[in-house]
């Protein structure tokens, strides 16, 4: 028998990994919310209403050895419009090129159709590795939790997926969430780090700050406007007359809406709802840029922008 002993003079050299992982799930299954708490700031927009992540928001979570960047996909669903048909396409090109997916399914919720047309569809990418995360575990009791880490594990059974593994979180808690971080990383490929230390997100700040204004706009509203909202931001750029310890930045944004009546809605009775949301998003967007902001907002009318692929376009779909 040989034993290999390690020099004090040379310690072991650790293996570094980096490589994506993005988590999928029906609407509202607490992606964005996973993904806010795994990187510890808010990168990825979330709400109580289904379909408000549009864009791939990457989240990067760095540790000594390994930097996991997550991919914030669209939830999957049974498109309606083009939109929707748009979005799928982003979430399976998204499922394609990533090195571990993770399959988000509420504690709270028993599987339902939308699940099984997910894990039907995950079935069919046959090399990714697969993590089942129960969410939202703090919502239900140890009984309901076990029944559904079974069901689970049944799902997977049925479908012939092996998951490499079946994690409850709840990311409100933070319980678990670095477990969670843990078990994604060792399923990455090794390698160098991918992005600078100090980086969260490779988001352009122009989406993540409309995403912030569209955020702040859909409060409220969301029952009436759920995905009638779009917004651009059309200019950014520092005030010219300032002293180089008062900057101010100006921003000139478009929040879109689909028809003329829903205009009122956004706006609000002498103003006073557009002027809330640009309090709110500009407090936002001042956090996450560090300077002082001037936030100029118009709402426009885009005409059914979400079926018409030149809209799409313009407005960055």
């Amino acid at each position: 028998m040989s034993v290999r002993t390690q020099s004090s003079e040379q310690p072991a050299e650790t293996v570094h990994r980096a490589g994506f992982a993005c988590f999928v799930g029906r609407p509202n299954a607490g992606k964005s919310t996973l993904t806010n708490a795994l990187v510890g700031q808010k990168v990825a927009i979330t709400a109580n209403q289904p379909q408000t992540t549009r864009h791939t928001v990457r989240g990067i979570v760095h540790r000594p050895d390994a930097q996991l960047i997550l991919v914030d996909t669209p939830g999957l669903h049974k498109p309606r419009t083009l939109l929707g048909e748009r979005l799928n396409d982003v979430v399976r090109t998204t499922w394609a090129e990533v090195d571990v997916i993770g399959f988000c399914l509420p504690a709270n919720e028993k599987i339902g159709p939308g699940d099984r047309f997910i894990a039907k569809e995950l079935a069919g990418i046959r090399k990714t590795p697969k993590i089942a995360v129960v969410t939202k575990t703090d919502l239900v009791d140890s009984k309901t939790l076990a029944e559904q880490l079974i069901a689970i594990d049944q799902l997977g059974k049925d479908l012939g997926i092996e998951w490499a593994q079946i994690v409850p979180v709840s990311a409100v808690g933070s319980k678990q969430v670095d477990l969670l971080a843990d078990l994604l990383i060792p399923l990455l490929p090794e390698g160098p780090a991918l992005y600078p230390e100090g980086d969260l997100t490779d988001e352009p700040e122009q989406v993540m700050i409309a995403e912030l204004i569209r955020e702040a706009a859909l409060e409220g509203v969301r029952d009436e406007l759920p995905h009638s909202i779009a917004v651009v931001v059309e200019e950014m750029l520092p005030r010219p007359d300032r002293p180089a310890d008062r900057p101010l930045l100006d921003i000139h944004a478009n929040v879109y809406i689909e028809r003329p009546s829903q205009k009122g809605i956004i706006i609000g009775p002498k103003g006073k709802r557009l002027k809330e949301v640009g309090i709110k998003s500009r407090k936002q967007i001042e956090a996450l840029l560090g300077t002082p902001v001037f936030l100029d907002l118009h709402v426009k009318v885009a005409k059914d922008w979400q079926r018409d692929p030149k809209q799409l376009r313009k407005l960055g779909f």
